[in-house]
């Protein structure tokens, strides 16, 4: 199996203040109520498909998209699997 060098670090940001509560949603990604009433969720994914797991989420809680913006691969060095 190829190494996994697909883990990256998203930012999404909706519309509407959601709470911490919400955390458990999303496994393993913060989750912080912004100004202007936006919550942005941040995270790592580890693929693509990962993400629109996370995305059909927010679509199936009727949750709006604000934004997404790909912050690069995850710094914890967890990108490459033995």
């Amino acid at each position: 199996m190829a190494a996994n060098t697909d883990r990256r670090q998203y930012e999404i940001r909706v519309r509407g203040h959601l709470g911490s509560a919400w955390a458990a949603w999303f496994d393993g990604f913060d989750v912080t109520d912004d100004d202007g009433g936006i919550t942005v969720i941040r995270g790592t994914v580890a693929d693509q498909a990962a993400l629109h797991g996370v995305l059909q989420k927010l679509r199936d809680l009727g949750i709006p998209l604000a934004s997404l913006t790909d912050l690069g691969p995850d710094p914890s060095g967890r990108n490459e699997r033995k």
